[in-house]
């Protein structure tokens, strides 16, 4: 906001922006809890999804949440706060599972995420791994663009993407700082932040190792499906996808963020003599690497070692920020430095994801949505369900979006002779790729701590990125995955 914005919306120290948004957040709460029982969701089985009292409480609270959180009305960990004191105050959800959520282990992998980002930062690593970046791409700020995207993309095929910009995050910094801006808010800025957010997003769905969702799905589907799609079958169609979306996010960039200079003079010299002078790597440097190290190695491990399986990713990502401190690289100053407001920002999408789930209100809107589509063309029916993850993944944890729509598409789709195949991984695109808000996912909240951003620009530019990961979505559907062999449509009956 600048300053002749800023007079016009405080008078008298008084935001009538601000307020005006908080009230209409508040209304909209109000409209849709004390209004009239909503009419019932009715899948092609004829079965009814009753909207409850407590389903329209989570609905009119995610109404307030995205408000307030989309215009940032009160800090955004604040709004995160707000979520589980409405549904304990109206009785949506009993105060022990509202809370609850807000210390479920994806929060808590989100922390450990940050923690190793910030031990990056504190050990050097990042500063070493930004210079070696930047004298491998040199001085054009396209050029930087397009590395750290690509080193983003690569590593999330590899480990988990909320660990990837937690991990990428603190280099992007360092490279900022070489940008000669300061702290000032830039086109560049933004680029490279949000850039790193959406890229993540695109790399993790290339294979079982970037997300949980990918692992969770194909069981999911297993289940009802009874078919097994391998890990190496996710990436043969997958690869294409995530890393087009990596080179069309680039471009958008280029259009919507085309940095201020097209060049950082002496950068690469500048960068050379800096590397230079770090030296040999220190004991710090060394043992944060190996201690994340074996961290991601045994995460990526578990996916083929039987033995491993049991054990939690969170625990054992968890056993790096003690590790940590252990060995004297942390100490207790270092956890002023956690950026509270993104976690509890995540911790508050759990708590209404979860609740939107518990309480009926997202198996109803997931019906209401898709039977609108069963006399459908199957291309439309597919991206419609497409679109539907695409918006419930801004919202709910990925996994639930695919979750509420899968059932009710799979019972539609052999109708509309459509095969299951095309439904799952058309859904697992979209469920990667969360645009719009903050709480879609955590590297957009991780890039949000940059400050080079609003949560309301990130929702703008999420609208024309959204519209191209469509167009992404029908194109795999219409051409690319028949051409690779996944069957799209079914042979008509007998």
């Amino acid at each position: 906001m600048n300053d002749s914005t800023a007079d016009h919306g405080l008078r008298n120290g008084f935001d009538w922006k601000k307020t005006g948004f908080l009230l209409l957040g508040i209304a909209l709460f109000c409209v849709v809890y004390y209004s009239p029982a909503w009419p019932d969701a009715v899948d092609p089985m004829d079965k009814h999804f009753v909207l409850t009292r407590e389903g329209k409480g989570a609905i009119a609270v995610f109404l307030l949440a995205a408000t307030w959180w989309v215009f940032e009305v009160v800090p955004i960990g604040v709004t995160s706060l707000a979520i589980g004191v409405l549904q304990a105050l109206f009785l949506i959800r009993p105060a022990r599972d509202a809370f609850t959520d807000f210390m479920v282990p994806s929060v808590m992998f989100i922390f450990a995420s940050i923690m190793i980002g910030l031990v990056f930062t504190k050990t050097g690593l990042t500063r070493r791994l930004a210079y070696k970046m930047l004298i491998i791409v040199g001085e054009k700020t396209s050029m930087i663009y397009l590395g750290c995207f690509v080193v983003t993309a690569a590593l999330a095929h590899i480990m988990a993407h909320t660990a990837v910009a937690a991990t990428i995050y603190p280099l992007l910094v360092s490279i900022y700082a070489l940008y000669g801006e300061g702290d000032k808010k830039t086109k560049f800025g933004k680029g490279l932040f949000i850039g790193m957010a959406y890229v993540a997003g695109a790399g993790s769905i290339v294979t079982l190792l970037g997300a949980a969702r990918g692992a969770v799905a194909l069981g999911f589907y297993k289940d009802i499906m009874n078919v097994d799609i391998s890990f190496f079958q996710l990436t043969w169609y997958m690869f294409p996808i995530g890393w087009l979306m990596t080179f069309l996010l680039w471009g958008f960039f280029m259009v919507f963020f085309k940095p201020e200079k097209a060049t950082i003079p002496g950068l690469r010299k500048k960068a050379q003599k800096i590397n230079d002078e770090l030296g040999s790597l220190t004991k710090n440097e060394i043992k944060a690497a190996l201690i994340v190290g074996i961290c991601i190695l045994v995460l990526a491990a578990k996916q083929f070692l039987p033995a491993l399986a049991p054990n939690d990713k969170t625990a054992i990502i968890l056993i790096s920020t003690i590790l940590f401190f252990v060995t004297g690289i942390m100490d207790l100053d270092d956890l002023e430095a956690i950026p509270w407001n993104i976690i509890l920002l995540f911790a508050g999408a759990m708590s209404i994801g979860n609740c939107l789930w518990q309480t009926g209100a997202a198996n109803w809107m997931a019906v209401n949505w898709l039977a609108m589509f069963q006399e459908a063309n199957w291309f439309v029916f597919v991206m419609s369900i497409a679109f539907f993850v695409m918006i419930m993944t801004n919202v709910i944890m990925n996994v639930a979006a695919i979750a509420i729509s899968l059932p009710v598409a799979l019972v539609i789709a052999p109708y509309l002779g459509v095969a299951g195949e095309v439904i799952l991984f058309s859904a697992l695109v979209t469920a990667g790729m969360p645009f719009l808000l903050l709480v879609g996912a955590a590297p957009n909240a991780i890039a949000y701590d940059s400050k080079q951003f609003t949560t309301a620009e990130f929702f703008l530019y999420g609208i024309p990125a959204s519209v191209i990961l469509m167009v992404v979505t029908g194109f795999a559907v219409f051409v690319l995955w028949p051409l690779m062999g996944m069957p799209v449509t079914l042979p008509p009956p007998g």
